[in-house]
């Protein structure tokens, strides 16, 4: 991915990049040193639970206080299949879409 391998426990289950499948990297293409600049890599890991790490400046979702303004952060955000679906679906990834969830697409 493009940020730091980074591993969490959110409600008793850990989101390890390192353990995990990288499936799909996504930025919104704002120059790196940009206050909105977003990355966001989407995991699989081997029990079959979808996360995001994400990467983004003061300016955007990943936002956090820092003294009298905001900073940039990082962190893994736990996604349903579903949700999984939706990000792959918003942002464009239809090889991984038919590789990840055929059950799911049908020919319009």
């Amino acid at each position: 991915g493009q940020v730091v391998d980074m591993k969490t426990i959110i409600d008793g289950r850990r989101y390890d990049t390192e353990l995990a499948t990288l499936v799909a990297s996504w930025t919104n293409h704002h120059n790196r040193g940009d206050f909105r600049r977003v990355e966001e890599d989407l995991y699989l890991t081997p029990s079959g639970a979808w996360f995001i790490h994400g990467a983004g400046g003061p300016m955007t979702e990943y936002a956090v206080p820092c003294g009298d303004g905001t900073t940039g952060s990082e962190r893994i955000i736990p996604l349903s299949e579903g949700g999984a679906y939706d990000w792959l679906e918003e942002h464009g990834f239809t090889d991984q879409l038919e590789e990840h969830f055929a059950d799911r697409i049908q020919d319009a």
